[in-house]
């Protein structure tokens, strides 16, 4: 057995640091270039990658560098790879049975009336994974050997590098009952008819070179999956009894991300397998268990979820920590994979040279690991220099100015028990009747409309100052007019002025409040070929002026309907951001919503009627451990009441959630006293309205019914079938109609199709609503 790389990292950005992977996929997708292309361009990207975390000290012959490349989704790669796919898409497989590339990417996006796979948050991250479906009747069978083909590429580069996998046992968790299946069919027990593909894809593995494989198993660490840590720690036992027993297979690396594993180390320890890694930094260090004597330990001790460079002294320390549970060896690595981080922050040319100072992108992080598994071979001693430099560095960023200011923290320490509350929900709806006055099933739009190539275009060109401030703006309010016609022309009854002066829901608002920066080229994939730039909240937080007021304000004057004025709700500002590590998540949760409750009060103020404060996060940030939600849930859901409590009666308060499993959250969603929530519904075809019918929810509720994340266009047909399961479960006067989510990725073509129909669909169901309730 070779032994395990003494630093390492579980994976690394794989759209590369100008987002080529993203450019060439949508390339193909348009038809601009052939697979063939799109191919080579992944293959130098795959290539660039090595030879850069060697250059940084990753070694090229030891299995440091982890294959964990990806075209879309590593859940979806590993559902195609094992056959695991829905049998609406069968015939995409080619003569020898095998799931192509083409076929991937129609499985993730969906075409004509074959709806895509379901996508969902990865665990407490801002990354989208898309969810696999199998039934009693899916047959596994190995049906990609992609990842074989890129250890072969690697290896005749010269480099023996690590394949990374979704192991079977979180595959499994992770995934839906297939369409057909039995009522509560659990995919999970599906394990072992699984595990046989697992094998023979490692044995694949091994005779392309591979030494060492890594299956990530973060099922294991989670509280808020259906099974229960024991039910999956059952299964791993089973799974890892099966995989480590066979003969011709990589040296097995279990790692198991985002939350400690609590008792399901044990398990791990006594499986034939070689080594398992822990998440030191959401998770403390363990006590012994049996077995560990035989294990290599990977101490995840390098934070993969943020981007500060931190505390690299107290990092070493639980590596020495570790070695003190008797295993035969300890290696460094960092948390998680580092796809949730930007590639260099020596690319910010715009940054603070302070601010850079206290940071590590991927890069930063490599080079962080490489240095502590120094210290590992060579004592403290060797490595003393760099851990004071990072100390000095975090001393320096605590002290700075901007860091605590003084009379935001009068204000948050002000706060009393009224500032949270908004009064009775069922004089609200009464005074917003009076108010608005809108049709039964309200049609409306979650609030951006498709960020075109020429807005792209025209901020690019006010940015270089190659136009002025006054042409600028009068571009935006031309789109906008634009914009409110088109939603008049549709016949919307809640207009949106479709945001064009946001280039994201959150940088916008980073923009314009103190203690925030944002970067150039800090791009972390969101889902599919989607990437966003998180910003970077490192200080107190205020707002110096209105941000939104004057655009919403504008819209309102062009029509006679309620036009949303358009938030970002505190959590989701603070759950898609890099967020300060030196206080807890609720104080600078506070901090952010009294800047949005500033926000709120000009905003009536300009007389908007109807103002939309998204929190799609609320789900992401929970706790995976049961014991850490309610705080977790209690101040996420105090802060956005704070931000919306001062809000008069008549003035009707959204929210917007994605992607975030609605049953989970539903007590919390209902705590938030949102007098309208709109969810995703569309690409789960409308299951969550048995949630909502069977909480007792009684607020507004916009269960959606056009999937944005698709280019299918949904026809007036299959709208009309989902409100009418929504009509027989929730009482009308409760219903809105509304696309999943906001329209910024779509184009105007598809999405005026889409919003006829859904027109259309409401007109039909309309019309017979009376007699159905």
């Amino acid at each position: 057995m070779t032994a395990f790389p003494v630093g390492t990292i579980l994976g690394y950005p794989r759209i590369g640091p100008r987002r080529e992977l993203k450019k060439a996929v949508e390339a193909f997708w348009a038809g601009r270039i052939d697979q063939q292309e799109l191919e080579r361009t992944a293959a130098e990207l795959r290539a660039k990658t090595r030879d850069r975390l060697a250059a940084r000290g990753l070694g090229r012959a030891d299995s440091a560098i982890p294959e964990s490349f990806s075209f879309y989704d590593h859940v979806l790669d590993a559902a195609v790879t094992v056959g695991a796919i829905p049998e609406r898409f069968e015939d995409l497989r080619d003569a020898d049975g095998s799931i192509g590339l083409a076929a991937a990417f129609t499985i993730a996006r969906g075409e004509g009336e074959r709806a895509p796979l379901e996508m969902t948050k990865w665990f407490d991250s801002n990354y989208h994974y898309l969810v696999p479906e199998i039934g009693p009747q899916t047959s596994f069978s190995l049906s990609s050997e992609r990842l074989v083909r890129e250890v072969e590429e690697a290896r005749a580069a010269g480099f023996v590098t690590r394949p990374v996998l979704v192991g079977p046992v979180t595959l499994l968790a992770l995934a839906k009952a297939a369409d057909g299946a039995p009522e509560g069919f659990d995919p999970l027990t599906r394990l072992d008819d699984l595990l046989p593909v697992y094998g023979e894809l490692l044995a694949r593995l091994r005779a392309a070179g591979a030494e060492w494989v890594q299956l990530d198993e973060p099922a294991l660490v989670s509280e808020s999956l259906p099974a229960a840590p024991t039910i999956l720690g059952a299964a791993a036992s089973r799974a890892y009894a099966a995989l480590g027993s066979a003969t011709d297979r990589p040296s097995i690396f279990v790692a198991a991300p985002y939350a400690s594993l609590g008792e399901n180390l044990a398990v791990l320890a006594t499986a034939p397998i070689e080594a398992i890694g822990l998440d030191l930094v959401r998770g403390e260090v363990p006590a012994a268990v049996p077995g560990l004597a035989e294990k290599t330990l990977v101490g995840g001790v390098v934070d993969g979820h943020n981007i500060w460079r931190g505390d690299l002294a107290g990092a070493f320390a639980r590596l020495e920590a570790l070695r003190e549970l008797g295993a035969a060896a300890v290696s460094a690595s960092t948390s998680t994979s580092l796809l949730h981080v930007p590639h260099d922050v020596d690319d910010e040319s715009k940054l603070d040279a302070r601010l850079v100072s206290w940071l590590a992108f991927a890069d930063q992080k490599v080079a962080q690991v490489v240095t502590l598994a120094q210290g590992l071979v060579e004592g403290r001693g060797a490595i003393a220099a760099e851990l004071d430099a990072a100390s000095t560095a975090l001393a320096d960023r605590l002290g700075a100015p901007g860091v605590r200011d003084g009379s935001v923290r009068e204000r948050t320490a002000a706060l009393t028990a009224e500032d949270f509350s908004r009064g009775d929900y069922e004089t609200r709806v009464a005074a917003q009747e009076a108010a608005l006055d809108l049709p039964s099933l309200p049609l409306t739009t979650i609030g951006s409309f498709p960020q075109t190539g020429e807005i792209r275009r025209a901020r690019a060109r006010y940015l270089r100052d190659e136009v002025t401030k006054e042409d600028y703006e009068d571009f935006l309010r031309e789109e906008i007019r634009r914009v409110i016609d088109l939603q008049e022309d549709l016949g919307l009854d809640v207009l949106v002025h479709g945001e064009p002066e946001r280039n994201d829901m959150v940088q916008y608002f980073a923009e314009h409040l103190d203690g925030f920066d944002v970067t150039e080229h800090g791009w972390v994939q969101s889902y599919g070929s989607r990437a966003t730039r998180p910003s970077i909240l490192w200080g107190d937080v205020s707002r110096p002026a209105p941000i939104t007021v004057d655009w919403s304000a504008y819209a309102q004057s062009l029509t006679a309907k309620p036009v949303k004025g358009m938030l970002t709700g505190p959590v989701t500002i603070l759950a898609w951001s890099f967020v300060r590590d030196d206080q807890p998540l609720a104080e600078t949760a506070n901090q952010v919503a009294l800047a949005l409750r500033d926000e709120i009060a000009d905003l009536e103020a300009a007389g908007i009627g109807v103002i939309q404060v998204d929190e799609p996060a609320l789900r992401e940030l929970l706790p995976l451990k049961k014991d850490d939600q309610p705080a977790y849930l209690r101040w996420s859901v105090d802060s956005f009441r704070l931000a919306t409590a001062g809000a008069a009666p008549a003035t009707q308060v959204h929210t917007h959630l994605c992607y975030s499993e609605f049953g989970v959250v539903i007590d919390a969603i209902r705590a938030l006293d949102a007098d309208v929530t709109s969810i995703e519904a569309a690409r789960s075809r409308m299951e969550v309205v048995a949630d909502i019918a069977g909480s007792g929810f009684d607020h507004g509720i916009g269960p959606g019914v056009y999937d944005i994340h698709s280019p299918r266009v949904p026809s007036a047909d299959e709208v009309e079938a989902l409100l009418r399961r929504a009509v027989a479960e929730i009482p009308e006067r409760q219903l809105w109609v509304n696309p999943d989510c906001g329209l910024k990725t779509r184009g105007y073509e598809e999405t005026n199709a889409s919003l006829r129909n859904i027109v259309e669909a409401t007109r039909r169901v309309r019309a017979e609503v009376p007699a159905a309730v």
